[in-house]
């Protein structure tokens, strides 16, 4: 049952599906529709979905473009990656870390402009749907939410193309533009459909979109060093770079090495499997340079303790709750952790491999020569470890003896 809506700001791309739920909407629910699209960094020229919307009579004053690059990068990509956070031990999260800033921004928009209802253009086969909607509620659950892949009959592609042509929206076929279901931003480009439905098959070469192939990349290796300032990355070879703009110098070393390519199977929220491929080139880098600098600069439980809580931290993150108390909870104690988490990197990019080959922190550096030195050392006593090892076995000692008793019964 459709409910009264006056005014609608949608998730806008100006492609083929955006473009015709915002002509649904205005026949459907005869409202006045806002649009709203975000550059998080996916690469593509943002002016054409202004123009599209005005063609299909948008007011100007109801278009809505903003660069969310730096945002999504400072407040939500490096926080997520604080925490180490992969999904079922591969996927980075790239489109889910992705979701919550868009609805934030476009609840705040509806406010803005006095609109009573949000839109979005995710299937109810995804995902998506329930990122984008526990956005929108967790903002003001006074919105009205459509979601039309929910209500329309317009469930293939054929049907879609149908009603473009019979209300005249243009879509304009991009040269070279990928056949498969894409998304991307500034962390990642994912590729799902077609020949991907099928596990079995392998991904056809001309898919990728950044990477080069890893038989491809260059034959000389590249060493990089990344300066890392409370767990985030802030330098690159000794230059400080902006949150985005450190990320989008690692995607574009990452690119040239065929770094970040994964073929998963995944378990969707809503319940199904899904296979999808992915690129995350820079993010593939950070994450094995972030592991590099906290296995110098954390206590050992404390550092077991992040790797304990980071699948749950993952799966929250995945599964839409960005704006949780429970994801709040663990942030405030990874960020904690990250207090100390300084110092420098050195990374070899070759053929699809980051190796790690050198860390150090002039502030917080836990590794202690005189500790660990297989040479002769006046600071530790080899003798104490055999209490250590008898302390630590003694419920084994006590196990032990009484199965000996009863084997003698």
């Amino acid at each position: 049952m459709k409910k009264n809506v006056k005014k609608v700001v949608l998730a806008y791309s100006g492609g083929l599906d955006t473009s015709i739920i915002l002509k649904w909407l205005q026949d459907e629910y005869k409202c006045e529709v806002v649009t709203f699209t975000a550059d998080i960094g996916q690469g593509e020229e943002l002016e054409p979905a202004r123009k599209k919307a005005i063609s299909l009579g948008i007011k100007p004053e109801n278009i809505f473009i903003e660069d969310l690059k730096e945002e999504f990068v400072k407040d939500y990509v490096f926080p997520m990656f604080r925490a180490n956070a992969i999904y079922e031990g591969e996927y980075l999260l790239g489109t889910s870390i992705a979701r919550p800033l868009i609805a934030k921004r476009q609840a705040e928009i509806a406010a803005m402009v006095g609109a009573d209802g949000v839109s979005h253009g995710a299937t109810g086969k995804g995902n998506d749907q329930v990122r984008f909607e526990m956005g929108y509620l967790s903002m003001n659950s006074d919105l009205v939410i459509i979601a039309p892949w929910r209500e329309w009959d317009l469930n293939s592609r054929e049907k879609l193309l149908a009603y473009a042509e019979k209300n005249g929206i243009v879509i304009e076929k991009k040269p070279g533009k990928s056949p498969y279901s894409m998304d991307a931003n500034l962390l990642h480009i994912s590729y799902e459909g077609l020949v991907l439905e099928n596990p079995a098959a392998e991904p056809e070469e001309d898919m990728w979109r950044w990477t080069v192939s890893p038989e491809n990349a260059p034959d000389q290796s590249e060493v990089i060093e990344i300066t890392y300032e409370k767990g985030d990355p802030v330098a690159l070879n000794g230059v400080k770079l902006s949150p985005a703009t450190m990320l989008a110098k690692l995607n574009e070393i990452g690119c040239k090495h065929g770094i970040g390519r994964i073929d998963i199977v995944e378990n969707r929220f809503v319940g199904m499997k899904s296979r999808g491929c992915y690129e995350t080139p820079g993010g593939t880098i950070m994450l094995r340079a972030h592991r590099a600098i906290e296995s110098i600069t954390l206590d050992r439980e404390a550092a077991h303790f992040k790797d304990e809580i980071m699948p749950t931290y993952a799966k929250t993150i995945y599964n839409g709750f960005w704006f949780s108390p429970e994801r709040e909870m663990m942030q405030a104690a990874i960020d904690k952790s990250q207090e100390t988490v300084n110092g420098t990197v050195k990374l070899k990019l070759y053929k699809g491999n980051v190796s790690v080959i050198g860390r150090d922190s002039k502030t917080n550096n836990l590794f202690s020569e005189a500790f660990c030195t297989f040479e002769e050392d006046e600071v530790y006593n080899q003798k104490d470890a055999a209490g250590f090892i008898k302390l630590n076995a003694l419920r084994f000692i006590i196990s032990g003896k009484n199965r000996r008793n009863q084997g003698k019964a």
